[in-house]
């Protein structure tokens, strides 16, 4: 081998040397191809599989076909199989999705109205929502709600004065079915349904009745979903004029036989789905329950319902899906106001025939809500100062006894307390001076304070109404937000810390006024206190209200104040003081008092 040749083929050994180490795949590469492989493999182990299971199905096909037959040869057997259709209803205000599965209203969505982020506002949906009858045919139990309807009409769009009506069938045989027949007007939130089952009297069991089952798991609709669960239950009403509902605090539970219902409804805080029979409700199973690891829905209702059919076999219900406003309510008929929960005992009638009138009065001047809130607290202060202003002249009267009372205090001493009230009620009845009288109209003026406590949170009217920062009077207005406190919450509401404040100063000028000592000094600051982690959370409107009530009463209690002299109100009381006993009137209480301190003086030796 010559010289050139011995370096051409050592040249090529290096190249290819060279080439091998160079071209050498990395690690990544290497796990990367047997990744692939694998995939390759399990591929093909699937389509080994599909081709047996294949195989399998063409050599035991009578067995497939037996089952298939006797299926749809059983009661209904041809409506258990099909392919779900949805049929949409709509007017000015609905926008109703019915399902061919199970014949149902599938989801509503209020067209003039949004949710807290603008989103559409549907009321409900999805598959936790069921709407069907039970019974059995034969020896077979039927729920329709898990079997295919006919439909007479893909969609139907009702104009404003029109009315329309579609028709779904779940068909037994040709002249053998159930219609569920929806009807729809061009304006307003109910549809109807009237359920006509025909030529079924020997096949339905029991079928002088029909039972139905309802479920629906409401969506959120509001900022704040703690509030509107608060807010949301099932409600009841029966034939004899009665409304009641499930606990708004817990999950709950009733079954109703001895009443007979008008309606059921499944309530949020602002909207309800409401289901009136005409013929009444026999018998009522409802339950409420609350899944609080999901944030996109309210809660979920259910109604196990009895009904009777009329003479013609028909049953004529039908539903109102809208919001619970009042007026709007009221118009729809069948006592449905009674969604709107004013409150209880002598609160209701308060906010109903008070409070709301003054509401609805106002609201004609299209005010902006801040400044007709403003004006209903400036009415009820006027219709409450005769209150106010006996309240101010109490205090002031015990205010220009004070020094009297610490120089008895000083005298006596606080060693035997039932001898120092009697003195102190010996000083009041000489002064002719009810130690109560600054507290009973405060006391009378209570029930209204509360009564708004439950009316603004109930006053559809204030969702979504924006004034000065607030966006939405019906909920909270965060001006602060942080991870979450208990008692507080996770944010600090500006109004809120503004009502406690003012309240605050209130108290201050009120200890002033009467002269408060001791705890009951005291006791006034820790109210606004409450009031702080108790309302933190309510609707910004309510704080609102709390707040201009508290600033009004400091423009009465300064105007007041120019009417009222201590220094007369000294020269009455000793004037009083030179009245013979006889003709001085002994009020009630000072009766009472004197009495029950009689009585301890007495028990007091015994013990010693």
């Amino acid at each position: 081998m010559d010289k050139n040749t011995f370096t051409g083929l050592f040249l090529i050994m290096a190249i290819i040397a060279g080439s091998i180490y160079f071209l050498k795949p990395s690690d990544a590469e290497l796990k990367k191809e047997r990744l692939v492989q694998q995939q390759d493999s399990i591929r093909k182990g699937l389509a080994k599989a599909k081709t047996a299971a294949a195989t399998a199905a063409k050599t035991d096909t009578s067995k497939t076909h037996a089952v298939d037959s006797a299926l749809l040869k059983s009661p209904f057997g041809a409506a258990s199989v099909g392919s779900e259709k949805v049929i949409t209803l709509e007017n000015k205000e609905l926008l109703v999705k019915l399902s061919t599965r199970g014949g149902k209203v599938a989801s509503v969505e209020l067209k003039n109205f949004k949710t807290f982020n603008k989103k559409p506002l549907i009321l409900f949906s999805g598959d936790q929502n069921h709407f069907g009858l039970t019974f059995t045919a034969g020896n077979t139990p039927i729920n329709t709600d898990n079997y295919y309807f006919t439909s007479s009409a893909p969609e139907l769009k009702v104009a404003e004065k029109d009315s329309a009506s579609v028709t779904l069938r779940l068909s037994y045989s040709p002249t053998q079915y159930i219609d569920y027949v929806y009807s729809l007007k061009g304006t307003g939130y109910k549809l109807g349904l009237t359920i006509k089952p025909t030529g079924l009297d020997g096949i339905i069991n029991n079928s002088g009745n029909i039972n139905l089952n309802w479920a629906a798991s409401l969506h959120k609709q509001e900022k704040d979903i703690k509030q509107e669960r608060q807010y949301s239950t099932v409600y009841y009403f029966n034939t004899e004029g009665h409304d009641d509902w499930l606990s708004e605090n817990k999950d709950d539970q009733k079954d109703i036989s001895d009443k007979k219902m008008a309606w059921i409804a499944f309530k949020q805080h602002f909207f309800s789905n409401a289901l009136i029979v005409k013929n009444g409700i026999s018998r009522s199973n409802l339950a409420v329950s609350t899944d609080v690891a999901d944030t996109a829905d309210v809660k979920q209702m259910k109604a196990d319902l009895t009904i009777a059919r009329s003479a013609d076999g028909s049953v004529p219900m039908e539903f109102y899906f809208g919001p619970n406003r009042y007026s709007t309510l009221k118009a729809q008929g069948s006592d449905l106001q009674k969604l709107v929960n004013l409150g209880w005992g002598p609160l209701k009638y308060i906010n109903q025939f008070a409070v709301l009138p003054v509401f609805n009065f106002l609201k004609q001047f299209n005010w902006s809500y801040g400044l007709i809130i403003l004006a209903l607290t400036i009415v009820l202060k006027l219709v409450l100062s005769p209150l106010t202003y006996k309240s101010y002249l109490s205090m002031a009267k015990m205010r220009v006894l004070k020094p009297e009372m610490d120089e008895i205090k000083a005298k006596v001493g606080e060693d035997n307390p039932t001898l120092l009230q009697q003195e102190y009620l010996k000083l009041y009845k000489k002064a002719g001076v009810n130690p109560l009288g600054g507290c009973l109209p405060l006391l009378i003026q209570m029930p209204i304070v509360i009564a708004f406590f439950r009316f603004f949170p109930s006053l559809f009217e204030l969702r979504g109404e924006s004034f000065l920062w607030m966006h939405d009077l019906s909920t909270y207005d965060a001006v602060v937000t942080f991870p979450n406190i208990p008692l507080i919450g996770d944010h600090i509401s500006l109004m809120c810390l503004l009502m406690t404040i003012s309240t605050l100063i209130y108290t201050y000028f009120n200890n002033q006024i009467s002269g408060a000592t001791g705890q009951m000094k005291y006791i006034g600051y820790i109210t606004p206190i409450i009031f702080l982690a108790t309302l933190n959370s309510y609707p910004s409107g309510l704080n609102y209200y709390y707040f201009l009530a508290n600033m009004l009463t400091f423009l009465q209690q300064y105007l007041i104040k120019f009417m009222v002299d201590d220094k007369k109100i000294h020269a009455q009381i000793q004037e009083n003081k030179k009245k013979p006993e006889e003709k001085k009137k002994k009020s009630g209480f000072g009766a009472r008092m004197e009495e029950m301190m009689r009585q301890q003086q007495q028990i007091q030796p015994k013990k010693k």
